[in-house]
């Protein structure tokens, strides 16, 4: 068994091999700008085309409806502040996000607080929004509200379908983060207008993801890029034709296989939960059922610094204390403290992430040493000082 066992598939979904073989044949065969009009480069835009479809499919939207980005963070991004110059126009000037979100879309969202009013819907304490809460926030001088379908350090997945009835109501627009959720479980996108997802959260390249915008919002948004007007003039720059191919190749392999890929890795999940509950004085961070992640597990243990446990297993296992993009703050979650966690209870958790190439013998493994390493810390921080 290869060390360190990888748990920690939030931040990064290993890229699968048959989308590593689309890329190789890709960056050969397409080594053109698709925006020129030589024949390669026609070849290449009719690639990126094409690849729209999958990418649509596993969503539920239209491939026209698809516009190309480096990942979900510039996406989300595109997402909140295409909307801005809309809600000015409009005096629909409140934007409402949940008190989970992603740093993309908190900060970019805060970036536009002189412009428009930025309301924070709460969480419950399992994690889901809080709906009664944002039945009363959202009105009619909403113009866009914006939850991820699935946390991305508790792992929760949201009522879209509750939520986007609330926003429909106000005549809102409705903003989803799938990062995690894409591929991994079935999301109801019928009442959503924008979806953001990136390549690598679903086993396939860094560097590409996309927003899809339904038509009728396409025409509300504002790029943030000045250039040479592709993507609908909503995205310049030159597209990357192979990451776009293999990012279509990934979207079509978790169309084929997230339902049964779905029930293994949960029982993979349930496995290891099963095993440090038995040794250790553990909780589970948020609801823990059917409306979570199938390989997420969000824990604290109480008295141990989640940190030093993570760099005590580095080694042997790879877990996280939350999202990536905050490995290097000092601060406790936000998300942790969201659902009511205390500070210390925050800085005790850790994020486990299982997926697709996962095994039974790593789970196994990895119960005992995460085990072992708690017990560890536990008789450190008990041992009286000299």
């Amino acid at each position: 068994m290869r060390l360190p066992v990888n748990l920690d598939y939030h931040s990064h979904f290993p890229l699968d091999p048959r989308v590593h073989q689309k890329l190789c044949d890709a960056y050969n065969d397409l080594d053109a700008n698709p925006h020129a009009t030589s024949v390669a480069g026609e070849r290449a835009k009719r690639a990126i085309d094409e690849s729209r479809t999958p990418v649509a499919k596993l969503i539920g939207f239209k491939p026209t409806d698809v516009i190309f980005t480096s990942g979900a963070t510039e996406a989300n991004n595109l997402a909140i502040t295409g909307v801005v110059p809309h809600a000015t126009r409009t005096g629909k000037r409140r934007m409402i996000v949940s008190a989970g979100e992603h740093l993309s879309v908190l900060r970019a969202a805060d970036k536009h607080k002189h412009q428009v009013e930025i309301v924070v819907c709460p969480l419950l304490s399992c994690g889901t929004v809080d709906l009664v809460a944002l039945e009363e926030l959202v009105t009619t001088t909403t113009a866009l509200v914006s939850v991820a379908a699935a946390n991305h350090e508790i792992g929760v997945v949201q009522p879209l379908r509750d939520i986007a009835e609330i926003t429909r109501r106000a005549g809102a627009l409705l903003h989803s983060d799938l990062a995690q959720a894409a591929g991994k479980v079935l999301v109801d996108t019928s009442g959503i207008d924008l979806v953001s997802v990136s390549a690598h959260k679903i086993y396939g390249p860094l560097g590409v993801g996309a927003l899809l915008a339904r038509r009728h919002v396409r025409k509300l948004l504002d790029p943030m890029v000045a250039g040479g007007g592709q993507e609908g003039g909503l995205r310049s720059g030159t597209v990357p034709a192979a990451l776009c191919a293999a990012f279509g190749t990934a979207c079509e392999l978790a169309s084929a296989v997230m339902q049964e890929e779905a029930r293994t890795v949960a029982g993979l999940r349930d496995r290891l939960w099963e095993a440090l509950r038995n040794r250790l004085d553990v909780q589970v961070n948020g609801r823990l059922d059917a409306y979570r992640l199938p390989g997420n597990l969000s824990v604290a243990f109480d008295g141990v610094d989640g940190e030093a446990l993570v760099m005590r297993l580095r080694e042997r296992v790879t877990i996280s204390t939350g999202s990536a993009c905050t490995s290097t703050s000092l601060e406790p979650s936000h998300v942790l403290q969201a659902i009511g966690l205390s500070k210390r209870q925050a800085e005790s958790s850790i994020r486990i992430g299982i997926g697709r190439f996962t095994t039974v013998e790593q789970i196994d493994f990895a119960a005992v040493v995460i085990a072992d390493a708690v017990i560890e810390l536990s008789d450190v921080r008990r041992r009286p000082r000299a």
